[in-house]
């Protein structure tokens, strides 16, 4: 079972686009997967069709203790996968969390009840979708995991923000999880006419060379609209650029494990 963080403290890089479209694709190609919405806003759980308002339970109950994973987990009708959702009460686990011991490994103890629970690993892949911060519940994300997946536009600042990220992920290989290594970087919201994208696409290779992804994720109106209705891209319009990339990432994605496993 591969563990999968899709982590970037920035926001608006297509990072939860992300996790449900390759959490789709995954699905689509015959995996089970399951796809932790660990974002306060909830925005990959709407995205896969639930109604994160009338939550009875969410990953907050699963942090705390109130829970297991098994209790809260969703099935995605439209996306072939299962999800455990997240809402606005998950911001008040940082706090309730702060004066806890091992508050890093709640997540990571979590999964390891569920897979313990079967008699094989539930899951293929499980894949997290992080909030837009370097706080608590991302070093969870990055303690449970085993890869790290970074979304990201090809543009000056995204640059900056990266060198900041993968000091956080070393901090966190050496203090709490020595395995976890930076799978990837994905190149989101791409447009080739762009010459600075362009530029920085091609720094992003000089530096982390065969680390980033060879899958180019377009500007494509068909990901933007298909949140709005509450299903992956591949529901809405499986023939448009963007659904073609992310089947070729969830293939890129396999040969990866497969590679490492």
């Amino acid at each position: 079972m591969k563990i999968l963080a899709i982590t970037n403290q920035k926001g608006g890089v297509g990072k939860t686009t992300t996790c449900v479209n390759l959490a789709a694709s995954l699905a689509s190609l015959g995996k089970r997967v399951l796809l932790i919405d660990l974002d306060p806003q909830g925005n990959a759980s709407t995205g896969s069709g639930i109604d994160k308002a009338h939550l009875k339970f969410s990953i907050y109950h699963v942090l705390i203790g109130e829970k297991s994973l098994k209790e809260v987990i969703l099935t995605s009708e439209k996306g072939g996968f299962d999800i455990a959702p997240s809402n606005r009460d998950l911001a008040g686990a940082e706090v309730e969390l702060v004066n806890e011991l091992a508050r890093e490994n709640r997540l990571k103890v979590a999964i390891a009840k569920l897979v313990s629970a079967e008699e094989a690993a539930p899951y293929d892949f499980v894949l997290l979708d992080c909030p837009p911060a370097l706080n608590l519940v991302t070093v969870n994300a990055l303690t449970a995991s085993n890869a790290v997946m970074i979304p990201m536009q090809c543009e000056y600042y995204a640059l900056e923000g990266l060198s900041d990220l993968v000091n956080t992920i070393k901090k966190v290989r050496a203090r709490l999880n020595p395995t976890l290594e930076i799978e990837g970087l994905l190149r989101t919201l791409f447009d080739s006419r762009n010459m600075l994208a362009q530029q920085v696409s091609a720094q992003l290779i000089s530096h982390f060379g065969d680390k980033v992804y060879k899958t180019v994720i377009p500007r494509n109106i068909r990901l933007a609209e298909a949140p709005s209705y509450g299903v992956p891209v591949l529901s809405y319009d499986k023939a448009s650029k963007g659904a073609v990339a992310y089947l070729e990432l969830a293939k890129e994605v396999m040969r990866s494990g497969k590679k490492h496993g």
